[in-house]
């Protein structure tokens, strides 16, 4: 079953991110190679691809999964929530309907 992880930024992230952010798409490109990611992706704080300065709030990662427990205990694992990136994360089934 698919799962959305969606996850919200402690204020002034953006040096936390680019510190962890190597490993974070590490642990991405393994889900990817095992075709069980579906789409990730942050959320830019202001109304533009590039946010610059602004960083983010946030990110999005639905994949798949074989139950809610393993969805949370990946999701648990980010390596952004060691080093502080994240406020808070929730992890929910998903149900793709489109495309």
């Amino acid at each position: 079953m698919l799962y959305a992880i969606i996850s919200e930024d402690i204020a002034d992230s953006l040096s936390r991110r680019k510190e962890a952010r190597p490993a974070h798409l590490e642990r991405l490109t393994d889900l990817q190679q095992q075709g069980r990611l579906i789409l990730a992706g942050p959320h830019p704080a202001i109304d533009s691809d590039d946010p610059a300065d602004a960083g983010f709030t946030g990110s999005l990662v639905v994949a798949e999964f074989n139950d809610l427990a393993q969805a949370q205990t990946w999701a648990d694992a980010d390596p952004y929530i060691e080093a502080g990136v994240y406020a808070k994360v929730i992890v929910k089934p998903f149900k793709k309907v489109l495309p």
